[in-house]
Order: C-alpha cells, then sequence, then structure tokens
C-alpha cells in the first residue's frame, strides 16, 4: 500500500490530523494495528510514530481496565463511544490515565477505528471544581434565603440595644450590658455578610474608605478567628489617603488573606497587618497591564508560615487551586481576592518564599477625596427632620422600630404592613410625602412596585430601599431621577436617621435644580 493510498485526504489531512490538540490514534478495526499517530500522541507516550504503528492497540493500552473497554475490544462492538479510566503505557513503562473518544471510520479503503485520548487527571479535576461549584452554589442559596429574615432580627436588637446604650447613663450600671448587645449584633452582621459573599450578585455600595478603620474594626474578630497561638500585629500608616472601594469587599479580602495566613501558620507564628502610601511607577505599569501610575494606597498581609514554591505562586489567584487537603479549603479565596481588588481598579502582589513566609500586597487607587467630618449633633439626635415619610415594611417589629426612631428624630410616619396598604395609606393622606422607606422583598408586591406606582401620583417623592440581602435587581430599579438610594439591614438608628436626612437633602437639591431649570 503506497503512502498515499495510506491516506487518502493528503496534505489537509495531514494538517488537521497532525495538528490536533489531542493526542490520536487511527487503528486498524480487525487487527487492532496502529495505522497512524499524530504528533501530540508521540509527545505524551515518548514513542515515535514509527514506534507506534509498529504496535497494536492491545500493547498500548490495559483491555481489562475498565472491563466494557476489554469486551468491546474483543467483541468489536464499539456502541459506546466513551471509556474513561484507560491505561495507556508510555515508553517509560508508566501507564498514563486516559478517557478514549472512539469514532469508526474508513482509512485507505478499510474499516478503521479513529482513537482521541484526553487526560483523564484533567476531567477528575474539572469534576471536583463542578462539585466544589456546586457545593458553593448551595451555600449561597442557603445563605441568600436565610439572610433576610436573620437580618431583620439583628435590625431589631442592633436598634433597641444602640437606643438602650443611648438612653442610659455612661455610668449607669446597665450601660456596659447594652454596649455588649450592640457589639454581639455588630459582628452577628458582619458574618451574615460574608455567608452573603456566597450568595446572589451584590449591589456595591461603594464609597470613601479609610483601611485603618476597616482592619481596626475587623481587629477583635479577627483574632479571634487565628486562634492563641498566632501574634496579630497592626501596623496602621498615619495620614493615609482614603480609597473609593465597598466595605464589605474590603472586609471580604483581609477577611480571606488572614484566614491563609493562619492555615501557613499551624503551630503559630507572627502576622502583622500594615498600610502605607504608595505610588506605583511607569515601569511597574507596564509589568501590570491593568494597572495605571499613579498614588495608591497599599495593604498588606505579612505571615512567617511554610511560604510557596514558584510553581504554586503562579498558580495562587487560579479559580479552585488550593495545596490544602481534600476538604479543608475551596480554592476560591485568592481568586475572589484579585477579582474583588481588580473591579476597584488596583492590583495584588504576592512575594513568597518556601520556608520563609508569605507578604500578599494590595493595592487600591487613591481617592481624590476624603471621609467628611462627623455631624456634631450629639448621638441618636442626628439626622432629624420635619417632612412626612411613609414606611413599607411587612416584618411589624422592624416597622416598629424604623417609627420610632424616626418619630424621635421630629418625622411625621405613616406605616404600612404590605404594599396594597401603602397604597391606601398614600391615597388617603392629603398632605405631601417627601420619602417612601420601604423594604426591598415584600410578598405580593415588592418595594420597587410600590415605589413605581406611588411615583404616579407622588412625583417629587424621593424613595430609600431597604433589605436584609442585596440583589442583583436593584440596579434595573426605576426611580424618576434614576438616583438608587438603598440601606442594608441590619442596621443602627443612627444609620438609618443619616440616611434618611442624606436622601431627603439630596432629593431637596434635585427637586430645586429641576425648578430652577424650568423658570
Amino acid at each position: 500500500m503506497t503512502a498515499k493510498a495510506r491516506h487518502p485526504e493528503s496534505r489537509w489531512y495531514r494538517r488537521i490530523f497532525q495538528d490536533s490538540p489531542e493526542p490520536s490514534w487511527i487503528v486498524d478495526s480487525a487487527s487492532l494495528r496502529i495505522l497512524d499517530a499524530n504528533r501530540r500522541a508521540e509527545e505524551i507516550s515518548g514513542f515515535t510514530r514509527d514506534e507506534l504503528m509498529e504496535r497494536t492497540l492491545l500493547e498500548l493500552v490495559q483491555p481489562w481496565a475498565p472491563d466494557s473497554f476489554g469486551a468491546a475490544l474483543y467483541s468489536g462492538d464499539f456502541t459506546s463511544p466513551e471509556f474513561r479510566g484507560v491505561a495507556a503505557f508510555t515508553r517509560s513503562g508508566q501507564p498514563v490515565e486516559v478517557d478514549l473518544l472512539i469514532r469508526r471510520t474508513v482509512y485507505g479503503g478499510s474499516g478503521a477505528l479513529t482513537i482521541v485520548l484526553a487526560d483523564a487527571a484533567a476531567r477528575t479535576q474539572l469534576e471536583q471544581q463542578l462539585r466544589q461549584a456546586q457545593k458553593m452554589e448551595s451555600v449561597g442559596m442557603l445563605a441568600g434565603g436565610i439572610a433576610h429574615d436573620f437580618n431583620n432580627l439583628l435590625t431589631i436588637i442592633a436598634g433597641y440595644g444602640h437606643m438602650l446604650a443611648a438612653d442610659l447613663a455612661k455610668d449607669a450600671k446597665n450601660r456596659s450590658a447594652a454596649e455588649q448587645i450592640t457589639k454581639a449584633s455588630d459582628r452577628a452582621a458582619a458574618l451574615t455578610r460574608q455567608l452573603l459573599s456566597f450568595s446572589r450578585p451584590q449591589l456595591l455600595q461603594v464609597k470613601v474608605l479609610d483601611l485603618n478603620a476597616v482592619v481596626q474594626g475587623m481587629t477583635p474578630m479577627l483574632r479571634r478567628i487565628i486562634g492563641e497561638n498566632i501574634d496579630l500585629r497592626f501596623s496602621p500608616a498615619e495620614g493615609l489617603d482614603c480609597v473609593h472601594a465597598d466595605s464589605g469587599q474590603v472586609e471580604q479580602v483581609i477577611m480571606n488573606l488572614v484566614v491563609n495566613a493562619r492555615d501557613a501558620m499551624p503551630e503559630g507564628g507572627k502576622l502583622l497587618i500594615d498600610t502605607r502610601n504608595t505610588e506605583l511607577s511607569e515601569s511597574y505599569a507596564g509589568k501590570h497591564l491593568e494597572v495605571r501610575p499613579g498614588r495608591y494606597v497599599m495593604l498588606a498581609v505579612t505571615d512567617t508560615g511554610v511560604g510557596m514554591s514558584k510553581e504554586t505562586r503562579e498558580k495562587v489567584f487560579e479559580p479552585f487551586f488550593t495545596t490544602k487537603e481534600p476538604g479543608q479549603g475551596t480554592g476560591l479565596g485568592l481568586s475572589m481576592v484579585m477579582g474583588i481588588v481588580k473591579r476597584a481598579g488596583g492590583t495584588v502582589d504576592v512575594y513568597s518564599e518556601q520556608g520563609t513566609g508569605t507578604a500578599v500586597k494590595i493595592y487600591l487607587p487613591r481617592a481624590d477625596t476624603s471621609i467628611a467630618a462627623p455631624a456634631h449633633a450629639a448621638g441618636l439626635q442626628a439626622g432629624g427632620g420635619w417632612e412626612t415619610v411613609l414606611v413599607v415594611e411587612d416584618d411589624e417589629p422592624v416597622r416598629k422600630l424604623v417609627q420610632t426612631t424616626l418619630q424621635g428624630r421630629g418625622y411625621e410616619v405613616l406605616t404600612a404592613g404590605n404594599g396594597e396598604e401603602a397604597l391606601r395609606t398614600s391615597k388617603q393622606h392629603p398632605g405631601p410625602i417627601q420619602l417612601l422607606v420601604t423594604d426591598l422583598v415584600m410578598p405580593d408586591m415588592n418595594g420597587r412596585d410600590v415605589a413605581r406606582k406611588l411615583h404616579r401620583k407622588r412625583t417629587k417623592m424621593a424613595v430609600l430601599f431597604m433589605s436584609g440581602y442585596t440583589d442583583a435587581t436593584l440596579h434595573h430599579t426605576e426611580t424618576p431621577d434614576r438616583v438608587l438610594h438603598f440601606l442594608g439591614k441590619p442596621f443602627t438608628p443612627e444609620m438609618l436617621t443619616r440616611k434618611v436626612r442624606e436622601v431627603l437633602d439630596e432629593n431637596k437639591r434635585s427637586v430645586d435644580q429641576q425648578r430652577h431649570a424650568r423658570s
């Protein structure tokens, strides 16, 4: 048989077959002799093409594993085209586990089999990643399902705890107990936010942040997480610039880095978190194409743990990559860190050597503005007003808390337990309603629909949404000026009153500007 007869499709066939990224054989269906092999098959086996063509399929694979493949070989029945976990021999004599995809074909005028070999280890890894992703999705569904109700409870606990603490004198016997209630509710709220990071897409609340304040607020919780055998120290830079970021996501970044550092020090060690202002040069930006040169704020997490090899450092940000034992880690922590930081316009650097520890440095762009100084009004009296506010909340204790808080600041408050009641209350109220404060997730009629229907009659009314979890559908919420205001649960009375005052003032400025534009 001539070479041309053996390769009937000539140049085009040769190019497609030889350039295939998957190792492939063509086997005579009667004798099982190898008729052809591509370059990739040569690479994984260590045999040359000529050496492979001197062998039969039975010399290159273990026909008894799996049983179905062995039966197909001896019967010639390849009705099932895929066989998993077949051991293929290499020149070294060591078998490689592969999956075989077999198709009948005609080669040189005779019946043949085209066999494509796929890396079984890669397939197993993908299956593990899929199972891990499904597990994370289940956690997310659970977190999203309980978060709304749980955050309603935390809102009540935190709200009345803050009220109680504010009403008690500093030297009162029960003042400390009230403060412990509020601190515990704050910690529970932080844990809920972390659970929700594995849930549905989150509405980012980007604002000007002081990273020193964020780390300082997390430090007590971080100490409990890392244990007593690790010495945690925080070295904040003086005069640190602010950044534009979502506080919940920044907390998530810090938490992931600290947990990784803890796991790298099973026998204990030192963990340092430090911040400083820095500038990334043109040469640095040239090596990190996603980064612009300029002024940045750096946050570094440094440990004295086992460190990483060069190969590990190159993979640490890949999703599902982990050096931990099965069941010990998801392999998602650092990939989430990188994603969060990049979305904020920053970058991440990792410095590590085996046996000397690891330093992960986060760079976030400096904000051009600073954090506004808090109002000088004392305690819970901040954010008072005279306007009429319609509060729509299906959870009665939360509704009562919001009503009590706003009435205590001078507002006239109307309440409704659902959307239909809100529409009736609005219709029956003869005067203006300056603000609608509504829960986003309610049965029958959600907060978006309530706002949309009320705006048909009350076009100048501002809207403040509140919810126990932030949902991607918030991005599609329509208000007359397309401005979305959101207050996440749990919140304190002070947070509520400040947000209400902020929304009312912003809405008044917008209405005044529209009036001046028309005149």
